[in-house]
């Protein structure tokens, strides 16, 4: 494929009169991130409590979450592309508003619709959030792409471990409307104050040579030129394998447990007592977090592909150890939280190689529409319940398994090589671009 000069940059980092500038924008990312996970990985503790009140039945309820996910993913494009031209913080600060509403709506929701419809704005409020935060993390540190994108990613889990357990005294204490109303107000308000310190960076300054670790474009691409190349329909493929498998586990955890007959197995391990399904999800979200930002800075080192490669074949051998060995309730908690601690890396890895492929001026839009693979992965979600209908768990672990070996040799086999011609082209186009420059100098 040929491509046609684009607009050329040098990479960005923190004007040089405030080198601390970067980390404290990263830090306020990881905050706001923060703020918005329980959206996500709180809504469980809502759903029996309103159909208590209401009686609109489980499945009706959950499908505002699915409403959520859906319109929090697919139109990520849409809020980073206002980010790429008007900055992060009023994108940011619209979404704080729009958490807040949402939460708002759910405290006062007397009907579904309404429910429905409060899952909407809330969508659209996380993604505003959580596409600008990712995408101008990869605008400060185009050396650590892979570090600053997975602490951001990992926000979202720290931010579920904080305030889940609060959200849910509150609900005991006081019914789950007032902790809709008090924590929906106060999430949008944190969100909407740390808005206004966000900023992207206002300098272009040239990174020595020496200091890339990494192969990196010279040449910025718009979203329209980057869905235009094989490079990003891979990388698309490969995220849509990934997220499926670890969507369908995170879905599917609680029923494999009670089939296996471990969930309700007490067990003490690392200084924790509880049943082993719980234990399971809170080690999971523990590794979660922690996976998204070691294997970011993992793949600053040795590369994005390899890193890619581990990290999918050990998401493999740990779903091979839980068909075989997963009766077992240590096993099943220890492998789980195996296969989350790597499976999270893919929020870190695949915005990062979107960042070093296509370049850091269009990188939140960029970023945003490559996000867009997990919407698409969740319709596939649903297929797991067929399949463990049909066939049993082991036709679900068969599928992830396949998914995950696939998407690693992709990754080293047809990615890195592609990436490379690809960038190899783009640097002579930048040459090429140059030299005419400097002839008419």
């Amino acid at each position: 494929m040929v491509h046609q000069p684009a607009e050329q940059h040098v990479p960005l980092q923190a004007p040089p009169d405030a080198p601390s500038a970067k980390w404290w924008q990263l830090a306020f990312g990881v905050l706001c991130m923060a703020m918005i996970a329980n959206l996500q990985y709180g809504w469980t503790l809502f759903v029996d409590p309103i159909d208590a009140q209401h009686q609109w039945g489980r499945t009706a309820i959950q499908f505002a979450f699915t409403i959520f996910v859906a319109t929090e993913t697919w139109l990520v494009p849409i809020e980073t592309w206002f980010v790429d031209r008007y900055g992060p913080s009023i994108v940011v600060g619209f979404g704080g508003v729009m958490i807040a509403l949402s939460w708002t709506l759910n405290a006062y929701a007397d009907s579904l619709s309404l429910l429905y419809a409060a899952a909407v704005i809330g969508g659209i409020g996380a993604g505003s959030v959580y596409g600008t935060c990712v995408g101008n993390a990869l605008k400060w540190f185009p050396d650590r792409r892979g570090l600053a994108a997975g602490a951001t990613a990992a926000g979202f889990g720290a931010g579920a471990a904080a305030t889940v357990v609060p959200i849910a005294h509150m609900i005991a204490a006081s019914g789950y409307q007032r902790a809709f109303l008090v924590f929906g107000l106060g999430q949008g308000l944190v969100v909407v104050l740390l808005s206004f310190l966000l900023r992207k960076p206002s300098v272009a300054v040239p990174i020595r040579r020496k200091n890339l670790r990494l192969p990196q474009t010279k040449i910025d691409r718009s979203p329209k030129e980057a869905v235009r190349t094989p490079v990003f329909w891979t990388m698309y493929a490969m995220f849509v394998m990934v997220a499926s498998g670890g969507l369908m586990a995170a879905a599917q955890i609680a029923p494999i447990a009670h089939d296996f007959k471990v969930a309700d197995v007490t067990m003490n391990l690392f200084g924790l007592q509880m049943a082993a399904l719980t234990l399971a999800i809170s080690l999971d979200r523990i590794f979660d977090g922690f996976g998204r930002p070691f294997f970011g800075w993992v793949s600053d080192n040795i590369g994005r592909e390899n890193t890619m490669f581990i990290a999918f074949v050990i998401a493999a051998t740990a779903c091979i150890l839980l068909l075989g060995y997963g009766r077992n309730p240590v096993v099943f908690v220890l492998c789980t939280a195996m296969y989350f601690g790597v499976f999270g890396e893919i929020y870190s890895l695949f915005p990062a190689t979107c960042g070093d492929t296509f370049g850091s001026k269009y990188a939140a839009s960029n970023a945003g529409l490559l996000y867009t693979a997990k919407g698409t992965a969740a319709f596939l979600v649903p297929l797991a319940s067929v399949l463990s209908a049909s066939y049993g768990w082991s036709a679900v672990f068969g599928l992830i398994i396949g998914l995950n070996i696939l998407a690693a040799a992709l990754a080293v086999f047809v990615l890195k090589p592609m990436r490379r011609r690809y960038l190899a082209a783009e640097a002579e186009i930048a040459d090429a671009a140059e030299a005419r420059a400097v002839k008419l100098a």
